[in-house]
């Protein structure tokens, strides 16, 4: 175990993904993470299919205690500010104007807590025109434009997974860190703050430096055309993934592989430039080599040609990947009442270790007696809180 944050207390008020995944991230460092849910349901992603415990929630909150809170009883705020007095970071997504209106607004928040790191995680930023509105996943690809480079016009589907949801919680966790090291000399707090529409943006940089540097018009194909990433179907019907880069002897491994060099010779693909600017043809081309075998056959013309390649795979198929294996990439967790709950290990190692907590995403309110009592609450304070239904 590796928990470079040991010792490290966060309080997490956050729902679906954003504030979720950058508690987990902190919980995954070796932080003490408590989840504060509203007693009636919770984090609204537990019922995402059916029940409380979906896979949407465990996947973003393992790590975690959850305690039951409702905030908007003056009883549950007394109980927030006893956790916020023993917490080195408060951590939360709501909308602008929600924390002032129960009563931790940012000044009150600096006066009562001088040390803590505040982290606000807004859709587009705590004023200006959207501040007040709703934000999701599709509404941040939007703004942003990434969905203008993943969307056909003439058949416009919503497809994939979340993209700025999971950097602007990646953002966030960045920040939080940065602020929790300066917070080691000054001995001060920070408020921290991302907004989604940002954390979008900032997380494809290249296509605004295509624009605002040289003029470029980005579309769907202008990154993997400049990158020379192609995905082809091969004769069993199975799927491939290419990416050359700039690299020449890739280029060059790449037709010595498919036994198509005489592509080298034609006009439209003799330079990296005229390849660009020839994506297309080029695809078609190659597509119509790559259909003639089946893919095992490709990968080891490929792999001896050292071209940089991948099958496609889906879900099972990366869990059942040789080399997802080899690096234990996935783990087993035991929660003591819903079983077995496979999860994805954190991807940073330090010192060759990358475990964090062994909790796994807790129940709703798993944890409210047992950390109330952390704070001093006894056994007749609990229970005329559970009567006030403010836990």
């Amino acid at each position: 175990m590796t928990s470079v944050l040991k010792g490290v207390r966060v309080v997490e008020l956050g729902t679906m993904i954003t504030a979720p995944l950058a508690g987990m991230m902190l919980a995954d460092l070796g932080a003490e993470v408590i989840k504060v849910e509203h007693p009636q349901g919770g984090d609204p992603f537990r019922s995402f299919r059916g029940g409380l415990y979906s896979p949407h929630f465990i996947a973003y909150n393992r790590g975690k205690r959850s305690i039951k809170l409702d905030l908007r009883n003056a009883a549950g705020q007394d109980v927030l500010r006893k956790l916020l007095a023993r917490a080195d970071i408060l951590l939360e997504n709501y909308r602008a104007g929600v924390m002032d209106r129960l009563g931790f607004a940012t000044e009150a928040l600096r006066s009562a807590y001088p040390r803590l790191i505040h982290c606000s995680i807004t859709g587009f930023g705590a004023d200006g025109p959207y501040s007040a509105r709703p934000a999701y996943d599709s509404v941040g690809l939007a703004l942003s434009g990434i969905a203008s480079l993943l969307l056909d016009p003439e058949k416009p589907q919503a497809a994939g997974p979340t993209i700025p949801d999971n950097a602007t919680g990646m953002f966030a966790c960045s920040g939080i860190l940065g602020a929790l090291y300066e917070r080691e000399r000054t001995g001060e707090g920070r408020r921290v703050e991302i907004n989604m529409m940002e954390a979008a943006i900032a997380f494809i940089p290249d296509p605004f430096a295509n624009h605002t540097q040289m003029g470029i018009e980005n579309t769907p194909l202008t990154r993997v055309a400049s990158s020379h990433s192609f995905a082809f179907r091969c004769a069993d019907g199975r799927l491939l993934a290419v990416h050359l880069s700039s690299q020449p002897k890739f280029w060059e491994g790449l037709l010595a592989a498919l036994e198509r060099t005489e592509l080298a010779q034609d006009e439209r693909f003799a330079t990296r430039e005229a390849r660009i600017n020839n994506y297309v043809a080029l695809t078609q081309a190659l597509a119509k080599t790559v259909g003639t075998k089946p893919r095992a056959e490709w990968m080891t013309r490929l792999e001896t040609n050292d071209v940089p390649f991948a099958p496609v795979h889906n879900i099972p198929e990366v869990i059942d990947d040789e080399q997802v294996k080899h690096l234990q990439t996935f783990r087993t967790l035991k929660h003591p009442t819903e079983g077995d709950i496979v999860a994805i290990r954190r991807p940073v190692r330090i010192d060759g270790g990358r475990d964090g907590s062994d909790l796994p995403a807790p129940t709703l309110g798993q944890h409210t007696d047992e950390v109330l009592g952390e704070l001093g609450c006894g056994a007749e304070e609990i229970a005329k809180l559970k009567a006030a239904k403010v836990i």
